[in-house]
């Protein structure tokens, strides 16, 4: 049974410094641990313990470089935020454009067009509920004026009110038969239907983890992607720096296609300077814990 009583922050202060932990500013230190809780930012210091099971830190371990990671990490996320930001954009985008032009405005709700069905009613009933809990003038708007269409408002309605996740569903959902699933991946530089949707959902998974504020740094993540084998747009040409199979958990392979999609939404973006700024504004931080390769900067990708 779970007997552990909670601490002070006082106490919390002792038992790290007892297990090891520079924290010369003691007063400092309880500043932060009265705004970010012990729990999370145990989550920093894990990796600076000698003896896991003791909590025992290795020697030289300092409580303001918990604090350097934890910020380097949260400034990871604001950043990564916002290319996913303009890459779900684009996706919403295309999607309810070409996918209108194609079929109809209600596409997303033709279980005709896509692979599991039972997959689809879930996405339109969580997008339901988005719609009527939206205080979207448009959305009002359109429900008060066609009280007598019982579908969805059309997708260029409809989908605005949707997450970048049941959109990458909807995507990858659809049957290869339908051409816009083919037009839409090779727009993005991903040449077919067979790339993209593993893409998208490392993205939405990414994109939840900076949205609910958890960590990134030195993080596994869930799934695999798959690389294009001969990419038609810039990636990288040292093998050393193409990320294997086994890497695939690290954050690096995510970033480099967050950077191939949005090199080809926005040609002209600052990712990398700002990727890099990043490195250089925390020097502590190991691009390792990332998954980097040595000279990522110097890509075509990065370029």
């Amino acid at each position: 049974m779970f007997s552990k009583k909670a601490f002070t922050i006082q106490e919390q202060i002792a038992q790290l410094q007892k297990r090891g932990l520079h924290i010369p500013n003691t007063q400092l230190a309880a500043k932060y641990l009265s705004n970010i809780s012990y729990y999370r930012l145990g989550e920093y210091w894990h990796s600076m313990q000698s003896d896991k099971t003791t909590h025992q830190f290795k020697t030289n371990s300092k409580f303001k470089d918990v604090i350097a990671l934890y910020n380097f990490d949260a400034e990871l996320r604001l950043l990564l935020f916002d290319v996913i930001e303009k890459i779900e954009i684009s996706l919403r985008t295309k999607l309810i454009y070409h996918l209108s032009h194609e079929i109809d405005p209600w596409w997303f709700q033709n279980l005709d067009l896509f692979t599991d069905s039972m997959a689809l009613v879930k996405t339109l009933s969580n997008l339901q509920e988005e719609l009527e809990r939206s205080k979207d003038v448009t959305i009002k708007n359109h429900f008060k004026n066609h009280k007598d269409d019982k579908r969805f408002p059309p997708a260029w309605k409809s989908l605005e009110q949707t997450s970048f996740g049941a959109l990458s569903k909807l995507y990858g959902n659809l049957k290869p038969t339908v051409k816009s699933k083919d037009t839409i991946a090779k727009e993005l530089g991903a040449v077919n239907h067979t790339y993209l949707p593993s893409w998208l959902q490392s993205i939405a998974q990414i994109r939840n983890y900076c949205a609910h504020h958890s960590r990134l740094w030195n993080r596994n993540l869930p799934g695999t992607v798959k690389l294009l084998p001969k990419p038609p747009n810039p990636w990288i040409i040292d093998s050393v720096n193409v990320p294997n199979q086994h890497e695939f958990i690290h954050l690096y392979v995510h970033m480099c296609l967050m950077k191939y999609l949005l090199n080809n939404i926005q040609p002209n973006n600052n990712f990398r300077n700002s990727l890099n700024n990043l490195f250089v504004k925390y020097p502590n931080v190991d691009p390792n814990a990332l998954g980097m390769k040595p000279n990522w900067q110097k890509e075509p990708l990065w370029q």
